[in-house]
């Protein structure tokens, strides 16, 4: 007889020695699995300056479109999230489509870093990697691809150098920082950034990893472990959850000016939202970008609410502007098998009605 709750002593009995199974079987199957890594697709440095590399994505097929697709990363993470492995590869899939893609690669910044500031990462690294590409596409503008914080970027530097790029495409990226569901916003605006940046110099990894973890302490720092006994017996599924940690933890620390700036020009004065931008001497005015965007928000995510990339619509000069919704969350819209078959068609076509 079930009691109250749905099972009896005989139900807890077989689950437990369903559990003892599968320990048993991942105590064998753990000394067979590989070291993982990330980053599966053959890649090409074509540029560098510093510890900032650009790399050029080699495919199986020539590209068929002319215009370069340069992405941006966030600062925060390596960029290989796009490129996790062969199943799961926003790079792989816009190859298989024809295009010649390439992505900046931030490097690990150390003490000698600690003074670059947001107009070395804009008018320096990114401008002179579109420079690079500009060059040896005769001249003409390139397409750019921006991600999370890399798509900030990418609508800062549109602003400022728009006669470089063809179509801009953000992912995943926030312009209003302050929407009340915004909770790592709320967070960030309560920092004394001065006082940390003065004390710790470069922001290190673990300080932000450790952030973002307790955005959902449950599910990110005890559910997701508890999953992990589901599946001890299964290789695949178990790599492919290395994978994942790997990715999480091989963070790199953040340039302390850079870090200041950012957190104070975004999350804490909404900069975008006002124009109150400034990289450099120049000040970023979002009504300056008239060339086609398509920005891309994941409908789950705690990161970078609907609302915090949705407000691009009010804020952009452009005429041709497009958004996309996807229903998964902030890292699902990269890994996902939904966002395999979505995201890279979803780029592709906009992508080639606009190069028509």
């Amino acid at each position: 007889m079930k009691g109250p709750l749905g099972f009896n002593a005989e139900d807890l009995l077989q689950e437990t020695l369903a559990m003892q199974r599968k320990l048993m079987d991942g105590l064998k199957l753990l000394p067979s699995v590989d070291d993982v890594d990330y980053g599966v697709t053959t890649r090409e440095e074509v540029w560098r300056d510093g510890k900032v590399t650009l790399y050029r994505f080699v495919g199986s097929e020539p590209p068929v479109h002319a215009t370069p697709l340069l992405i941006v990363y966030a600062l925060v993470n390596r960029p290989y999230m796009v490129d996790l492995q062969t199943d799961r590869s926003l790079v792989q899939k816009l190859l298989a489509l024809g295009h010649d893609v390439y992505v900046l690669d931030w490097g690990y910044p150390d003490r000698s870093e600690r003074y670059q500031t947001l107009e070395d990462y804009l008018l320096r690294f990114v401008d002179g990697a579109v420079d690079h590409l500009q060059a040896h596409n005769g001249g003409e503008p390139i397409n750019m691809l921006g991600i999370c914080q890399g798509g900030v970027f990418a609508l800062c530097y549109a602003a400022l150098r728009q006669a470089k790029l063809a179509n801009l495409i953000t992912m995943v990226t926030p312009v209003d920082f302050h929407t009340p569901d915004n909770m790592l916003s709320h967070w960030a605006r309560q920092v004394d950034v001065d006082l940390l940046v003065d004390t710790l110099g470069n922001i290190p990894a673990d300080l932000m990893n450790a952030s973002y973890l307790m955005l959902k302490p449950f599910r990110l720092n005890v559910q997701k472990y508890v999953g992990l006994l589901d599946i001890l017996d299964d290789k695949d599924a178990l790599e492919d959850f290395l994978r994942m940690e790997k990715w999480i933890f091989d963070s790199p620390d953040l340039a302390g000016e850079a870090f200041r700036d950012f957190i104070k020009q975004f999350y804490q004065g909404n900069g975008l939202m006002h124009d109150g931008v400034r990289i450099g001497e120049d000040t970023v005015d979002l009504q300056e970008v008239t060339l086609p965007v398509l920005n891309i928000y994941a409908e789950q995510d705690h990161l970078v609410p609907p609302d915090a990339s949705r407000a691009l619509r009010s804020r952009i000069g452009s005429t041709d502007y497009t958004e996309s919704s996807f229903r998964g969350g902030h890292i699902g819209i990269y890994v996902s098998g939904r966002a395999q078959r979505e995201v890279p068609g979803t780029i592709n076509d906009w992508l080639k009605e606009r190069s028509a």
